[in-house]
């Protein structure tokens, strides 16, 4: 036997850690015994401790990459942990020559530091597990709640956007957020699935019933429209009959967008062909009242003269002629030109009746009656006074004076202002 020794970086004993006999076998050092790892028969000693130093090196690099991944982390304590129990698995009799027993005890040391890892890692799974089942709880309360809305309350066109939506969060958390257990997500799922077959039974349940609601109004529609247009022979005549209709029209509801718009085209054209009569007869009056309106204007400037009659009976007469013409004259158009004309006219007849009333209360034979008694009475009163006045002074009572001179001056205010 020739034995050949070897030393490896990872010792620092100056035992070798191989040898090699004579027929090739190749054995390692374990504590004081030696184990066969396998021959090399056909090579040198050398080459024969060489092949299985190999097999060390391989081995202890697969321990410091293993080591590094830890160290640097990112990767999963618990496929490390695996990846820990696969060495140890091959050092165990492993036809190698090197420290094994340190590289187990390397082995040894980082299954103790994933462990430790691995339970942490649990943990916080444990917490992000039970955060994505409460995001999912959200989701499903969410869609739960519109599912047990009125349909009749609901604004159909947002709340088909917001269940899209939440479907597409639920599809983004499933695909992005930590795997739920298989019962629990399947429950959630299932609540899911069912608050939104609801909602989309509810959505179709509605726009069906609008689909008859469209139609019924689209029918009463369609016939309001054909009176309408039936009504274009009466021309102007037929805008009371239009304005039926149109609140008619009002009350018959929504027929959809595209159908109201067309309908009401046609509807509102019907009118515009009677209302377009009117304007039509309008313009014709207008024209024919050009020559009316200035026969008035005349009658204007003669009423002039009203103010200026002294005599209100010839201011009268002169008055009533010019009414009597005017009402012969007619109507006139447009409207605010008839009123403008009136309210001149009237005018005048307002300043005349002013005059008449006032003249009425200055002659009427009572009036004068009352008043010719009230001035006989005033003027004996004075008589009195001036008497009660001179008594007064006669006897210089100045209180008496001064009583006698204030009653004495009210009776001549009252008796100017009778006229007398």
């Amino acid at each position: 036997m020739t034995p050949v020794s070897s030393a490896t970086p990872e010792s620092a004993e100056t035992q070798p850690w191989g040898r090699v006999d004579d027929d090739g076998t190749v054995s390692v050092r374990e504590g004081d015994q030696w184990r066969v790892v396998g021959q090399y028969p056909d090579g040198t000693p050398e080459e024969a401790l060489a092949y299985f130093e190999r097999k060390y090196a391989d081995l202890a690099s697969e321990v410091t990459l293993l080591e590094v991944r830890h160290r640097r982390g990112g990767a999963s304590a618990s496929d490390l942990r695996g990846t820990a129990r696969t060495i140890r698995e091959r050092l165990d009799g492993a036809a190698a020559v090197g420290d094994l027993a340190t590289l187990e005890a390397r082995v040894t040391a980082l299954e103790g530091a994933l462990s430790e890892a691995s339970a942490e890692e649990a943990q916080a799974q444990r917490a992000a597990v039970d955060a994505a089942v409460a995001e999912r709880e959200s989701i499903v309360a969410e869609i739960e709640a519109i599912a047990a809305k009125d349909p009749r309350s609901i604004q159909w066109k947002q709340t088909t956007a917001d269940v899209a939506a939440l479907f597409a969060r639920w599809q983004e958390h499933q695909s992005t957020g930590p795997r739920l257990p298989k019962a629990v997500g399947q429950q959630l799922w299932k609540r899911f699935r069912d608050a939104r077959a609801v909602v989309d039974k509810n959505r179709r349940e509605f726009y069906s019933s609008l689909d008859e609601q469209h139609k019924s109004a689209r029918d009463a529609k369609t016939r309001l429209v054909e009176r309408a247009e039936a009504l274009a022979t009466r021309g102007e005549d037929g805008i009371s009959a239009y304005r039926e209709l149109l609140d008619q029209w009002k009350s018959a509801g929504r027929a959809g967008k595209k159908a109201d718009d067309a309908l009401w085209a046609r509807f509102k054209a019907a009118g515009d062909v009677l209302y377009g009569a009117r304007i039509e007869r309008e313009n014709a009056d207008v024209e024919a009242s050009k020559e009316k309106i200035e026969a008035k204007r005349a009658l204007l400037d003669e009423a002039a003269a009203v103010a200026k009659e002294k005599d209100n009976a010839k201011a009268r007469t002169l008055l009533t002629n010019i009414q009597r013409r005017w009402d012969e004259i007619g109507r006139v158009f447009p409207r605010d030109t008839e009123r403008g004309l009136d309210d001149q006219l009237r005018k005048v007849e307002t300043t005349l009746k002013s005059r008449e009333d006032e003249d009425w209360k200055r002659n009427n034979p009572e009036t004068k009656a009352r008043q010719n008694d009230m001035t006989s009475q005033l003027q004996d009163a004075i008589t009195k006074l001036e008497e009660e006045l001179a008594a007064a002074e006669d006897t210089k009572d100045k209180a008496a004076i001064a009583k006698a001179k204030d009653a004495l001056e009210a009776r001549k205010g009252w008796l100017r202002a009778l006229g007398g």
